[in-house]
């Protein structure tokens, strides 16, 4: 098959993919886990919030709605999931080509027990986006496009998903070339999708839940809302975990010095920050044009 008729094919597929998730409910719907996981926490935000005074629709909360679910199932339907599979593609013919490798894989965990194959691979593909994660904050022409997910000025559980689609990109592409030398064979993936959805709106989420010492090994509000504190943007960043914590205790970007419940969030001169989405996309070109 051709470069071109993947491409086409994809979207065909990813379409008819989309409409059958939202038609048709079931709990292996990433349309629905991701409606069912906002639901719960907008709920325990507005039963027992963190921060008393925040409105119960917050600043930018239609704002990031609108972010989940153009990142979690719309961006695949303009183009994204296309380019991957071509890009997969051409990677693959590469290695054959250049180097007569027909299959990287290096380590086969189809043998492994379900429950081990899922908790690799959450803990894999947690280090590599923690990561991913500090890459985006070190280095300065990432950092234009991450500041849209750092433009958040009230928390709440929506605020995972505003990011930039370029993030999408860089995650997928790094985490391609990490998972692609061990052979998962899983038919539960979504698993993996469903557990680090709910940690990820429960990291941004305007709630409090005291770990005791789990708080080593998963990371939670109370310490990522220091990763969008304004007092730590020109540290180069801290607390970079996603799903788990103990990435930063074990190499030393964990930084929870008091209770952080008021903390400023954003960055320096972030009321020239763009509020619009369309605006924000647009944002790191308009910063390398200017910077020509």
């Amino acid at each position: 098959m051709s470069y071109l008729e993947i491409f086409l094919n994809t979207f065909g597929d990813y379409w008819r993919y989309l409409l059958y998730d939202v038609t048709t409910p079931s709990w292996h719907s990433a349309f629905y886990g991701l409606v069912g996981v906002s639901v719960v926490f907008y709920a325990w935000e507005l039963i027992a919030p963190w921060r008393k005074d925040q409105p119960k629709i917050r600043k930018d909360f239609w704002l990031d709605a609108f972010y989940m679910f153009f990142n979690m199932l719309l961006f695949g339907l303009i183009g994204f999931a296309a380019v991957s599979n071509v890009a997969v593609q051409v990677w693959s013919d590469l290695l054959q080509s250049l180097f007569g490798i027909e299959n990287i894989v290096a380590l086969h965990v189809g043998e492994w027990p379900v429950w081990l194959q899922l908790g690799t691979l959450f803990v894999l593909r947690d280090f590599i986006h923690w990561n991913v994660h500090r890459l985006l904050h070190r280095t300065r022409f990432l950092w234009q496009f991450h500041k849209v997910h750092h433009s958040v000025e009230q928390m709440g559980f929506a605020a995972h998903l505003r990011f930039h689609w370029m993030e999408s990109v860089v995650y997928r592409v790094i985490e391609y070339l990490g998972l692609a030398l061990v052979g998962f064979g899983l038919d539960d993936y979504f698993m993996v999708y469903l557990v680090s959805l709910a940690i990820g709106h429960w990291n941004h989420a305007n709630i409090v839940l005291p770990l005791g010492p789990l708080k080593y090994i998963l990371n939670g509000p109370q310490m990522h809302i220091w990763h969008h504190a304004t007092s730590t943007a020109d540290r180069g960043g801290v607390n970079f975990g996603l799903s788990l914590s103990c990435w930063d205790y074990l190499f030393g970007s964990a930084y929870v010095p008091r209770d952080g419940r008021d903390e400023v969030l954003g960055f320096d001169e972030i009321e020239a920050f763009p509020s619009g989405f369309v605006e924000q996309a647009l944002y790191p070109l308009e910063v390398r044009r200017r910077h020509r």
